[in-house]
């Protein structure tokens, strides 16, 4: 007797999941469960391109570097090869270490002064329109101010160190200040809204504007400080190289004046000595203490916001 099914049926039930065939039980047929084998991890070829990509730009540019000052005889007091440079570096990293010590010094106080002012501020201004209204505008004036202008002055009126630090410190400062101020502010009214209805019951014994001020704490802690966190990072990220921007900048100022120990100072009178091989390397210094500080930043930034916002979470693929 035919069985009513073709060829080309049965291969289609052959690639099916597996059938129990009982003989003539009168049970039904079941399915058997296949297991699900998990997938392979593939390689990450965009973090690899992330890493090789510039590590080779950099590398075909040292080649290109020395092989156009070799070939070509470049004196170097114009243009030293990479090869004499890096030789400058090791001959003289007793004085460049020193002065980069005394400019990561400057640098690191300068930034914790900036956040720890510029979060005091940015609190008391979320918590008072008054502070804010009163101080914000100045603290604008203090950023538009160019450092290179505040510098002199800052030499004249401080001692060398102050006026230093206090030239990062204000590089620094408005960044912390104005993202974390932006970040306090972006938490959702109905949030807010529904906080106060509530959660920011007052004692009993306490007048009302104290529960008023004991709510705006509340909120502060509860709904402001998450939401801010990653504005404070991202102002953090841009505050650690205007540190050391401002930092440069006044060693600058100080060593044209005669004084001073830093980098800058010692590219200064590198310029004055024509030993441009030692300039390239304490500039050469100075751009590698800038990407490491981005690099610490960005790694605490990843660290704090990596389990729960969606700029450090990975993607799904």
């Amino acid at each position: 007797m035919s069985t009513g099914v073709t060829s080309r049926e049965s291969a289609a039930l052959g690639s099916g999941p597996a059938v129990s065939r009982t003989p003539s039980s009168g049970t039904a047929p079941q399915a058997l469960p296949l297991e699900a084998t998990p997938a392979a991890p593939g390689f990450d070829w965009n973090r690899l391109l992330k890493i090789g990509l510039p590590m080779l730009l950099f590398g075909l540019s040292i080649w290109f570097w020395e092989s156009y000052v070799t070939r070509n005889q470049v004196p170097a007091y114009i243009l030293p090869a990479p090869s004499a440079i890096w030789t400058t570096l090791i001959k003289d990293w007793a004085v460049l270490s020193v002065s980069l010590l005394t400019t990561l010094k400057t640098t690191f106080l300068g930034l914790i002064l900036a956040v720890a002012g510029g979060v005091t501020l940015a609190v008391l201004l979320s918590l008072s329109r008054v502070i804010e209204y009163s101080l914000y505008p100045y603290a604008v004036v203090l950023q538009v101010t160019p450092v290179v202008a505040i510098s002199p002055l800052l030499l004249i009126y401080l001692p060398q160190d102050l006026a230093v630090l206090a030239c990062a410190w204000i590089v620094a400062f408005f960044p912390v200040l104005s993202n974390t101020t932006l970040g306090l502010q972006s938490v959702d009214r109905n949030l807010l809204e529904l906080f106060d209805l509530y959660g920011a019951t007052r004692p009993k014994w306490a007048p009302a504007f104290v529960g008023r001020f004991l709510s705006r704490v509340k909120a502060l802690w509860y709904l402001r400080r998450p939401a801010a966190l990653p504005y404070f990072l991202a102002g953090l990220k841009i505050a650690g190289g205007l540190s050391l921007i401002g930092a440069v900048v006044a060693e600058i100022a100080a060593g044209s004046a005669g004084a001073g120990s830093g980098l800058a100072y010692r590219i200064i009178e590198s310029q004055y000595r024509l030993n441009i091989p030692r300039l390239f390397a304490a500039l050469g210094l100075l751009a590698l203490t800038g990407v490491i500080i981005f690099l610490m930043m960005s790694a605490l930034t990843h660290l704090l916001l990596r389990r729960w916002h969606e700029s450090a979470l990975k993607r799904e693929r």
